[in-house]
């Protein structure tokens, strides 16, 4: 928590609540239903939290926005980017029933009106977002064909529509077929060595 507040000093009581209630839902929902690694549940706010809203170190999503969270398993990024920013809306969806359940009651404790979890796949969603998220669920390739068709054709921020995506490690095998794909290292922003070889890569999919 210490390295969130520092990171985002402008948080309102009501994030910083949030935030910190984190924990204990995830270690009472955790004991039911696993959804994180036993040696993660005890770094959640490094590895889970703070990775999540390496996000939001690259860009600033506008009021409005739409956003979906493909593959978001327990509540990653999209849970912690919608208590971050509360005006904007998000959408995360996994295959694995169990695993929204336990996204769809960590919402509903933390009171938050601005994201949905649905068990779904993301060749089958019909609404189109500003941009798409994820923690590495595949190849980027394979990314790429699932979402090509959800992201809106006219962008209103810096960054060009698209997906940005978390990763790590050499991923210029991965990002050959994608010759605009920025990478920002979350080295820059975060000291821990966990995010030592972390990434948040921005590939563009509408102009």
């Amino acid at each position: 928590m210490e390295e969130i507040l520092q990171q985002f000093p402008d948080l309102t009581e009501i994030q910083i609540q949030q935030f910190e209630k984190l924990q204990s839902l995830y270690e009472d929902w955790n004991s039911k239903i696993n959804v994180i690694s036993r040696k993660d549940i005890d770094e959640l706010y490094s590895r889970h939290v703070l990775h999540s809203l390496g996000i939001a170190k690259v860009i600033e999503f506008q009021s409005g926005s739409k956003i979906m969270d493909v593959g978001t398993g327990g509540g990653f990024p999209a849970i912690p980017l919608a208590i971050l920013f509360p005006e904007v809306h998000f959408y995360a969806i996994d295959i694995i029933a169990k695993k929204i359940k336990v996204v769809t009651e960590v919402i509903k404790a933390l009171e938050l009106k601005n994201i949905k979890a649905e068990q779904m796949r993301a060749e089958n969603v019909k609404h189109e977002f500003d941009f798409i998220v994820s923690r590495a669920v595949t190849n980027m390739p394979d990314f790429v064909s699932w979402v090509r068709g959800t992201v809106k054709s006219k962008s209103k921020h810096e960054l060009q529509n698209g997906i940005l995506y978390l990763k790590g490690g050499d991923l210029t095998e991965e990002l050959a077929d994608f010759p605009k794909a920025t990478e920002y290292n979350l080295s820059d922003f975060f000291k821990d060595e966990f995010f030592e070889t972390k990434k948040v890569v921005h590939v563009p999919l509408k102009g």
